[in-house]
């Protein structure tokens, strides 16, 4: 076989083998380009963005931590005395007609109002949170009038 393409290489003429040359080493070029070059410019591509999003997304949780870290310097204590008894005049205070009331253990108790409109109960919610109560469970459903009735369990942080 290579006695075969040396004939075939020493039958042409000095200027077909200087091109045949140049034509292979451009398609060694090509070639290169295609399967080494490119693939990795692609590879490098995608490596810098992963790089940003995971930039991205560290500064994310940091800023999370450090609300997190922010939420519980300030938090308050839990309220003192039965938590019913607080949840009750908490309820009362924002103007809210509670349909049901039961303590279900230390530190924990489930209540149901009838109907209250949507940012005034979750705005409530929050100020239960913020005075170091946590919602285990909230179920509201729309009435017909745009209120919602809404059976929530709340307890005490740590309880």
């Amino acid at each position: 076989m290579t006695a075969r393409l040396a004939a075939l290489w020493l039958a042409r003429t000095p200027r077909e083998r200087w091109l045949l040359g140049v034509m292979m080493a451009l398609v060694a070029l090509v070639i290169v380009w295609l399967l080494i070059l490119r693939p990795l410019g692609d590879m490098l591509s995608a490596a810098r963005q992963r790089h940003g999003e995971a930039v991205e997304a560290l500064a994310e949780a940091r800023a999370q931590a450090a609300a997190i870290g922010g939420l519980e310097r300030n938090r308050r204590g839990t309220p003192a005395g039965p938590i019913d008894t607080a949840v009750a005049a908490a309820a009362s205070a924002a103007g809210f007609q509670l349909s049901g009331l039961q303590p279900e253990g230390p530190g924990r108790v489930s209540l149901a109002i009838g109907a209250a409109r949507p940012q005034a109960l979750f705005g409530w919610i929050g100020q239960l949170e913020a005075q170091g109560l946590i919602v285990e469970r909230l179920t509201a459903t729309t009435n017909p009038d745009r209120t919602l009735s809404a059976q929530i369990v709340l307890r005490n942080r740590g309880a």
